[in-house]
């Protein structure tokens, strides 16, 4: 029986692209393997198809073929399987490379493909207010995007890219080795092209051919407030531009807080130092302390010891999610005067005379305080008799 015509076999015309003829073969190929398809005549149309694709994708043998048919003067036709076993199916499958492409999904990407830009990363600093309460703010990104004169062909406007004719446009040069254990294919980077399947004769003057340009944006970015020192923000799309008609990537911001001079940050809380006298500690005060929003009154208790925490709910920092916001803790420290006057040392020399007296327990107490308890002082003038 006559053999059939391989561009009939595969279902493509004379004129068809090596990429063509690629996915016309793998379809093909998916569709009769004998693992998959149980139909009796399953196996001889594979092989069929593996012969016709042996042929057509190697560019000598296919230029034989156009020119002699089946019946080629220097290759004595064109038959035979070319597997293990010399056309036995159960001998093993020749093209190890070409049955990894079909059943894996290949190895090779198209170098014209639409590919997804870079990601850009940045780096922000922010007033401690500005992160408290959200701001406004406006960036330069240098980032590559498609050039605008030649709109990323890289070639000069009124011009065209060519297909590079060492690779065919697949980017890749490939040497064939047939071998008693199959046919093996080399593939590496073409040498012509370098990877990109089209060669730029009359380059772009913009882009210099890269298609792509080094450019500087100004872009608006909406601080929420609430973020933290350390915060990343992500905004989509801003990004480098993708490649070939490929989706941009994202632009993503490292926030830095400048620190305060008066507050510190604990997530949602808000920290401060805030000095009061030994007179206001002793005998209580109502005194002004700053926030964020303006200053507010706290109430300080007779006898407040130093370094205590008031809490002002509400006066810390807004939660990223709305949710209400923080709390400021005010730390009292009770300040000493370093310089005192003779009138001002007089005073002090008769309080302590005045505590002392106080501090000292009737007899009927047996040195007990107040309300019968034994007091710090008590105790120490134990120790220092060696009282147990």
């Amino acid at each position: 029986m006559s053999k059939r015509d391989y561009y009939e076999v595969l279902g493509v015309d004379r004129n068809a692209t090596p990429e063509e003829i690629k996915k016309a073969y793998r379809k093909l190929a998916r569709q009769y393997h004998p693992d998959v398809n149980k139909s009796p005549d399953a196996e001889e149309k594979f092989k069929e198809v593996k012969e016709a694709y042996d042929v057509l994708s190697d560019p000598e043998k296919r230029a034989r073929y156009d020119q002699f048919g089946h019946a080629d003067p220097n290759a004595g036709g064109f038959g035979g399987f070319g597997g293990f076993g010399g056309g036995d199916v159960g001998g093993g499958f020749g093209g190890f490379e070409d049955i990894f492409d079909m059943f894996f999904g290949g190895r090779r990407t198209n170098p014209n493909a639409p590919r997804r830009g870079a990601d850009v990363e940045m780096t922000m600093t922010l007033e401690f207010e500005e992160a408290v309460f959200g701001a406004e703010k406006t960036i330069e990104v240098p980032r590559e995007e498609r050039c605008d004169t030649c709109h990323g062909s890289g070639a000069k406007p009124g011009t065209n890219p060519q297909t590079c004719p060492a690779c065919r446009g697949t980017g890749q040069e490939e040497t064939v080795q047939n071998t008693p254990f199959g046919r093996f294919i080399n593939r590496r980077t073409c040498s012509r092209c370098y990877g990109r399947g089209v060669i730029i004769q009359n380059p772009c003057p913009t882009c210099r051919g890269t298609g792509r340009m080094r450019v500087t944006r100004k872009i608006q970015v909406n601080i929420p407030a609430g973020v933290e020192d350390g915060s990343q923000l992500r905004m989509a799309g801003e990004g480098e531009s993708g490649v070939n008609g490929g989706p941009p990537r994202d632009l993503y911001i490292l926030l830095r807080v400048k620190p305060h001079p008066f507050f510190s940050r604990d997530g949602y809380d808000l920290y401060c130092e805030v000095p009061i006298s030994f007179v206001q500690a002793a005998l209580g005060d109502e005194i002004e302390v700053p926030t964020l929003t303006g200053k507010v009154k706290l109430k300080i208790p007779p006898g407040t010891q130093s370094e205590t925490y008031f809490r002002l709910r509400g006066k810390g920092v807004p939660r990223l999610r709305g949710h209400g916001q923080g709390d400021q803790h005010v730390k009292v420290v009770v300040v000493v005067p370093k310089r005192l006057t003779e009138r001002q040392k007089q005073l002090l020399w008769e309080f302590a005379a005045e505590e002392a007296l106080q501090q000292e327990p009737p007899a009927d107490r047996a040195g007990k305080g107040p309300g019968g308890q034994e007091t710090l002082f008590d105790r120490m003038k134990r120790a220092f008799r060696g009282e147990a």
